[in-house]
């Protein structure tokens, strides 16, 4: 199967465990996936992640994070630049999610960060997701 937007894919399958309230969700794994799975444990969104052995191949495993009476931390998932429409901010230009509440994720020439942290060190770069 071929796929050509395994970061969409992994929104998907987390928004999909998400609304089944699954503890846990298993992801195929990538450098990039790695990296927004360590952004979002770090701003609180899930509780853990994992690279796991499956096979010839490596699984990324998210620990889901609910709270108060089974209400997920999560509350969504947007893709927003894709491989057919590439969409990029400037240093000037980088989004607020959800008036501040929520967060953006780039990909920028020092790596993956948080909209907060780009406009911090004045880099802007292409807008991967939003989560809120």
């Amino acid at each position: 199967m071929s796929m050509t937007d395994p970061i969409a894919d992994m929104l998907t399958r987390i928004r999909n465990a998400v609304s089944r309230k699954y503890e846990t969700v298993r992801i195929p794994a990538s450098k990039q996936k790695v990296e927004i799975a360590r952004i979002m444990k770090e701003e609180g969104f899930i509780k853990s992640y994992e690279i796991q052995p499956d096979g010839k191949h490596k699984s990324l495993v998210i620990g889901l994070k609910y709270s108060g009476k089974n209400q997920p931390v999560i509350k969504g998932l947007q893709r927003k630049s894709r491989p057919g429409l590439r969409l990029y901010a400037g240093k000037d230009a980088i989004p607020y999610v959800q008036g501040g509440l929520g967060l953006a994720i780039l990909s920028t020439s020092q790596g993956l960060m948080t909209g907060r942290e780009s406009k911090r060190l004045q880099v802007g770069g292409e807008v991967i997701c939003y989560i809120w």
